[in-house]
């Protein structure tokens, strides 16, 4: 993963399996680079992504996380968000984070995506399980599978699986 487009993007390219470019084109945002070797195939990246992202900076940096059991990667920038299924490689999905990525972060088979309005999940495959509207400042904690939401200082609970007030 990079904050720019590596010199040697035109090579990448011609010996990935599949590459992806999003908004490349575009006179605004900030350049990235996701390389993803596979097991096996260390010579070149098997997935090249390369985008351009807004916003950035100021806590909105590229994201990835890797569920090695299932081989899916979920990464994103700036209001981009996206899953591949690694051993193909092949896109899953494409999405937008409400206002811009912050983090994915793993709980068991729950993937958490926090942006600056919104906060989603979705299973280690990738499935979308529920979406949340948020405001800033917020963070959560997760405790036998229920998150511990603030918004804002207004605290509730919430279940990981399901997205539901839970008290």
């Amino acid at each position: 993963m990079a904050d720019a487009l590596p010199i040697l993007l035109k090579s990448y390219k011609e010996n990935a399996h599949l590459v992806e470019e999003i908004d490349l084109n575009s006179d605004t945002g900030t350049a990235c680079f996701f390389g993803v070797y596979l097991r096996g195939r260390l010579d070149w990246p098997a997935l090249v992504i390369a985008m351009r992202y807004l916003p950035s900076g100021y806590g909105f940096e590229p994201g990835a996380l890797v569920i090695p059991e299932t081989q899916v990667l979920f990464l994103g920038a700036g209001t981009t968000i996206l899953a591949y299924e690694l051993s193909g490689p092949s896109r899953l999905w494409i999405d937008t984070a409400d206002f811009g990525l912050l983090r994915w972060q793993r709980h068991g088979d729950v993937v958490v995506m926090s942006a600056e309005l919104e906060m989603k999940a979705f299973d280690i495959r990738g499935k979308k399980l529920w979406s949340r509207f948020v405001e800033p400042p917020w963070h959560y904690n997760v405790d036998e599978g229920m998150i511990r939401l603030n918004v804002m200082g207004s605290e509730s609970t919430v279940s990981l699986l399901t997205g539901e007030d839970g008290g």
